[in-house]
């Protein structure tokens, strides 16, 4: 299996081969699959090792202590889940699986021996935390001021071009393996507005949804629908 990482940073990056050996490597190492619903990293636990999401979808997410949960960002093939979480003392938040998922646990000392033997490493998670930080300008953008059906308009137009961008889009169709709980939870919604909304945008013509599977039918009117501007995901 292609590592999404790879694909994803050679956008960015210019890659040598002996990088691109090296980027697939840490994506080989100590490869766990974790159930739907699992987490991989519990909210107060103390991380050591970094996770690269192989296959699969996956969430970071606060939990209330009345059960309630706030989604704060989707983790995507090719994602970090926190390049320096090794750092941290301990986790303000969890990292749960949403579908069974594939990662590569990697180690601190293996990230410093990639940087020391391939320098284009270092930029290469330099550019991952800058993509993730724009993401996260992005959500708060949209939970604070963006209206609910243009909210979830430009949450789809995001995991489109994400998707695309590790090869994991068939053209304007792309999975979807979400429910509408989780889609509830990332935008700050209700489960029942989520319904309303998503009828919303099928019934303007805008996207389609079936099987677990999202077709964008006008990815022009669904970008003006949800104000989205590319350009924070830095995908040039």
């Amino acid at each position: 299996m292609e590592n999404p990482f790879v694909r994803k940073m050679e956008r960015h990056v210019r890659l040598a081969p002996e990088d691109r050996a090296v980027l697939d490597g840490l994506g080989r190492l100590h490869v766990r699959h974790i159930a739907a619903r699992q987490d991989i990293e519990g909210q107060q636990s103390d991380p050591y090792h970094t996770h690269l999401i192989l296959d699969g979808w996956a969430c970071r997410y606060k939990q209330f202590p009345d059960g309630r949960r706030a989604i704060v960002a989707l983790l995507l093939p090719g994602d970090l889940c926190d390049p320096f979480a090794f750092r941290r003392a301990r986790m303000d938040h969890a990292i749960g699986a949403l579908t069974p998922v594939t990662v590569a646990r990697i180690a601190p000392e293996q990230i410093g021996d990639a940087i020391r033997e391939r320098p284009a490493v270092e930029e290469c998670l330099w550019r991952e935390m800058l993509a993730t930080t724009a993401i996260h300008r992005e959500w708060i953008a949209s939970v604070g001021r963006r209206s609910a059906i243009e909210r979830l308009a430009h949450l789809f137009c995001e995991l489109h071009l994400r998707l695309t961008r590790v090869g994991l889009a068939d053209g304007m169709t792309l999975p979807m393996p979400v429910t509408q709980p989780d889609l509830a939870d990332a935008l700050g919604q209700t489960s029942v507005h989520i319904n309303r909304t998503l009828k919303e945008l099928r019934t303007s013509g805008l996207v389609a949804l079936r099987s677990r599977r999202l077709t964008i039918r006008d990815l022009s009117g669904l970008m003006e629908r949800g104000l989205f501007d590319p350009a924070y995901l830095q995908l040039s």
